[in-house]
């Protein structure tokens, strides 16, 4: 009874859907890269590594609310570890075009290309899930969850794939080993939109 009596902070969700569109930014960027092709890694590795700052700034905002707020719409440990889960989102997807760069790559692969697509439209889902979850609706939830999931599974079928290539042939022991680490990234990042997902999952099954 006394919790109802107090107003809880539902800034958080507006937050959380500033971060998805953090992420939505991000994924725009890398689509748009691997569209045009090597030349425009340098330019999009500057633009990502803004926007991770801009996302962890926004992490920061989030737990200093999470630190100062009395009553939460949904459990303390909740926010914070769907706050943290989106800001991993963005790292993985930053450090795909840092390591392209510090290595020298400029080829983008067809492999890469699926991936950044299966990131993209995970990334898509979670800026439709994200606004709603506030209304705690398993129905309005839960089949977005499934898609980010389905994908994940799509992302991994084709980082095993990639990553098989890599030791076919005659190849350079170091670009099989600079390869490796981009799609090793690419595919985590496929992983955190994966968790973020199942996170929201839990969070209306607890509550909704």
């Amino acid at each position: 009874m006394f919790k109802k009596l107090i107003p809880t902070d539902m800034k958080f969700f507006e937050m959380f859907s500033n971060a998805a569109k953090i992420l939505q930014d991000g994924a725009q960027i890398m689509s748009d890269m691997v569209a045009a092709g090597g030349p425009s890694i340098v330019t999009s590795a500057a633009k990502l590594e803004r926007l991770e700052h801009d996302a962890d700034v926004l992490t920061h905002e989030i737990l200093i609310r999470l630190d100062k707020s009395f009553i939460t719409p949904i459990d303390r440990e909740d926010i914070h570890h769907l706050t943290l889960a989106l800001d991993d989102c963005m790292d993985y997807m930053e450090a795909v075009t840092e390591r392209m760069t510090l290595y020298g790559l400029t080829e983008i692969t067809p492999p890469m290309k699926g991936l950044v697509e299966v990131i993209f439209k995970q990334v898509e889902e979670l800026n439709k899930v994200i606004p709603v979850i506030a209304q705690l609706k398993y129905e309005k939830i839960i089949p977005h969850c499934i898609e980010i999931n389905r994908l994940e599974n799509l992302g991994d079928k084709i980082a095993r794939e990639a990553v098989a290539d890599l030791f076919k042939g005659d190849k350079n022991p170091l670009d099989v080993m600079k390869w490796r680490d981009i799609y090793d990234n690419l595919e985590t990042a496929t992983d955190k939109c994966e968790h973020v997902a199942g996170i929201i999952e839990g969070i209306v099954l607890k509550h909704g």
